[in-house]
């Protein structure tokens, strides 16, 4: 614990001079420079994800979770649990990181999960986010406040914004829900894959496309900073997976199954996953499947 609380502290000095607009590649270089030192008895776990919103506030959302969990699992043990963040600048880097053993654990998105199982179907869940006690969540489509588009099919001949070519809402199931509304690449004017789900809502608020994809969450944030958006549709989506690599030990990977299930009352859990989490099974992940599926015909 100390050891990881040291990190952090040395890890925020860094971030301050990069708050501002530090690039996403130099804020994964600098969280990766700082490994447990060599010679420390316990075992050392390297978290990873990638960055759907800014770097610097995807470091400040998981830095006290992941203190909270190295602190309960040194209990489940026995011996100290240190954790690491690394964070991958985009979805392709992650899903390699996981598959490869680079990270040990892991935050994916849906479709990241589907794509992590074909790389290497080693990959065990560790749990599922919690949604109200559910499974479901909500992506959604967003006009800019003042449109004139009222119904998906009046984005025929319009422009859109996705996020990342590997998201699950930023790509995969707002194609789905588009060609359920008749509606192919052939009949946009222009469409773009604009990496983050902040990207999307601000270009949207900015005028630069007619519609876009992103998280009901991110999409909230944005209205609360007065970026002029509406929410045109919403569909169902399934919550984010905690992956394991196939290389994890079967003991580690089940204290941390054993914390996580067991913490749902914990306010800083609640910072992570509002109602904590639940027990996943591969085929919850179905749904996901078949969206990625219908997508090709996009």
């Amino acid at each position: 614990m100390k050891l990881f609380e040291w990190t952090i502290g040395i890890i925020k000095l860094f971030l301050r001079p990069l708050r501002a607009a530090a690039p996403a590649a130099v804020l994964s270089a600098c969280l990766a420079a700082f490994v447990p030192a060599p010679g420390q008895a316990g075992i050392e776990l390297v978290f990873g994800t990638y960055a759907a919103d800014k770097p610097t506030a995807t470091v400040k959302k998981y830095q006290p979770f992941l203190s909270f969990l190295a602190g309960r699992m040194s209990e489940e043990l026995g011996e100290p649990v240190s954790i690491r963040l690394k964070v991958a600048k985009e979805y392709g880097e992650g899903i390699r990181q996981l598959a490869s053993g680079e990270v040990d654990f892991a935050r994916f998105g849906p479709a990241s999960y589907v794509h992590v199982m074909k790389e290497n179907p080693g990959i065990r869940i560790v749990a599922m986010e919690s949604k109200n006690g559910r499974k479901r969540f909500k992506g959604v489509i967003v006009v800019h406040k003042d449109s004139s588009v009222q119904a998906m099919e009046d984005l025929a001949g319009l422009s859109f914004a996705f996020g990342d070519e590997l998201s699950t809402i930023g790509r995969y199931l707002a194609q789905e829900y588009l060609l359920n509304a008749g509606i192919s690449s052939a009949d946009l004017y222009e469409f773009a894959y604009l990496g983050r789900h902040d990207l999307v809502g601000e270009a949207v608020g900015a005028g630069r496309y007619s519609a876009g994809a992103l998280k009901e969450s991110t999409y909230k944030k944005l209205v609360a900073k007065g970026v002029p958006i509406r929410v045109l549709a919403s569909f169902d989506n399934v919550t984010k997976p905690w992956l394991a690599s196939s290389q994890m030990p079967e003991n580690v990977l089940e204290a941390m199954r054993k914390v996580m299930l067991s913490s749902e009352n914990e306010e800083i859990v609640r910072r992570i996953s509002k109602n904590g989490f639940l027990l996943g099974a591969d085929q919850d992940y179905d749904i996901i499947r078949r969206a990625m599926e219908r997508s090709l015909a996009f």
